[in-house]
């Protein structure tokens, strides 16, 4: 019998090394709208690069490449249908990561991941270093960018809310308040889930202002800044997808806002990747450069939660696991 072989470790990490390449071709697909062409059934190539204004022939490789890896399949010669991880790049159906594709394969995030050398040299941020200012300024001065990336965190908040819904009972609170909650995707769900919660969505004043059309009249949207005040009263609040953009200073004072408007029976819920220890693979250790080179945030351990926790007077409960890469912290004012 022949012995088994394994991959030479040298093709191994030839992998790793294209592995942003497909990631870049995943966006590309995502931005001409490939999959919304095979919505219906398998099509030629020729069809979806008419319908997309591509060359044909270059749709044809970049839509062989990503087959290879399970991102469409080739059903016949040069036709192309759906798989379950093509079938998240359509627009406007469940679970749908178009626009997060779209928005990972943005120039801005393109020259943050090409800037790394410099973050690694000196810590700070590549966004800042390429664009002489941070991610939120430069949000705040280019509206359709920032209209784009609500866009795809818009499909992270519903992700993250079916999965969180999926574990954590919210029967029995009768005020939530979503701090930093972008649109209100995360308040919709919520809201869908638990029409009896009054619901806020709290956020800074430019980026509440579309909440309307995501929450209507399910749910109340308030603007303002989490660094000075949040709205009091609430029996529960959540803090989604905020602490990671944020080093630990940062993320201690938003914490102690939160407390601060807190009942001394309320509870905190904190949606964020947790890290595992070790070498255990997450893509949370890949989102955590991300954060870094991006806005000079991180992910964190639940450790490392339990201390960011404490310091703002608050004790960290349980954190449970969901079927997306975030766990829910569940926190209570401590003392």
């Amino acid at each position: 019998m022949a012995e088994a072989t394994t991959e030479p470790a040298s093709m191994r990490m030839m992998s790793l090394l294209y592995g942003s390449l497909i990631g870049r071709l995943v966006a590309l697909v995502a931005e001409f709208g490939i999959a919304d062409g095979c919505a219906d059934g398998p099509r030629h190539v020729a069809e979806l690069a008419a319908a997309s204004d591509a060359d044909p022939d270059v749709l044809y490789r970049v839509l062989r490449a990503l087959a290879a890896g399970g991102v469409f399949s080739e059903v016949a010669p040069r036709t192309f249908a759906l798989t379950d991880l093509a079938a998240t790049l359509r627009s406007e159906v469940p679970g749908s990561m178009r626009d997060h594709a779209r928005n990972w394969g943005s120039g801005e995030y393109l020259h943050t991941v090409a800037g790394l050398g410099g973050t690694l040299r000196t810590g700070k941020p590549s966004f800042a270093t390429h664009h002489g200012t941070d991610w939120w300024s430069y949000l705040a001065a280019h509206p359709r960018r920032a209209a784009a990336f609500d866009r795809a965190m818009g499909d992270r908040a519903r992700q993250i809310g079916a999965a969180v819904l999926a574990v954590y009972d919210l029967a029995g609170v009768r005020r939530l308040v979503d701090v930093g909650g972008g649109q209100g995707h995360l308040v919709a769900a919520v809201a869908e889930r638990y029409p009896a919660v009054e619901a806020v969505v709290f956020d800074r004043p430019e980026v509440v202002a579309g909440a309307a059309d995501v929450v209507g009249h399910r749910a109340e949207a308030v603007g303002g800044d989490f660094f000075t005040a949040v709205p009091a009263g609430a029996d529960c609040y959540v803090l989604s997808s905020v602490l990671h953009d944020w080093e630990d200073d940062d993320a201690v004072a938003i914490l102690r806002t939160v407390r601060a408007a807190m009942d001394p029976a309320g509870r905190l819920l904190v949606l964020e990747v947790v890290l595992p220890e070790g070498d255990e693979p997450h893509v949370g250790k890949l989102l955590d450069i991300m954060m870094l080179a991006l806005v000079g945030g991180r992910e964190r351990t639940e450790r490392e939660y339990a201390t960011l926790l404490d310091r703002a007077g608050l004790r960290l409960e349980r954190t449970i696991a969901t079927a997306a890469p975030v766990s829910v912290v569940v926190a209570s004012p401590r003392g």
